[in-house]
């Protein structure tokens, strides 16, 4: 039983981590995820294909659909200019083929 509890609760933080439907906000404190983009892949903890479409938001596919409403995003994020800030580093790419976490 107790197994069964901890896979659990491994499976709800591996989905976390790699939720795909974001909402930009003003405030830090709202923040689910304080995000430092970098402009080197090597420093990226995650490279980000921003899609136009939200059904390519699935996790594990690394491609962010920007949602307008907080209620619907998996992740609140904040962006700051420091990246001793960071929660995550980012880096966007062109490429939907390079996205997902390293």
């Amino acid at each position: 039983m107790k197994n069964l509890i901890l896979i659990f609760f491994i499976l709800i933080a591996v989905s976390d981590s790699k939720a795909q439907k974001v909402f930009k906000t003003s405030y830090k404190s709202e923040a689910d995820k304080i995000i430092f983009v970098t402009e080197y892949r090597s420093e990226a903890d995650m490279i980000v294909y921003e899609t136009k479409y939200q059904s390519e938001a699935k996790p594990y596919s690394g491609s962010w659909f920007w949602t307008k409403y907080k209620s619907e995003a998996d992740w609140v994020v904040y962006f700051t200019k420091y990246k001793s800030e960071a929660t995550l580093v980012v880096f966007f790419s062109k490429y939907q083929s390079e996205a997902g976490m390293k």
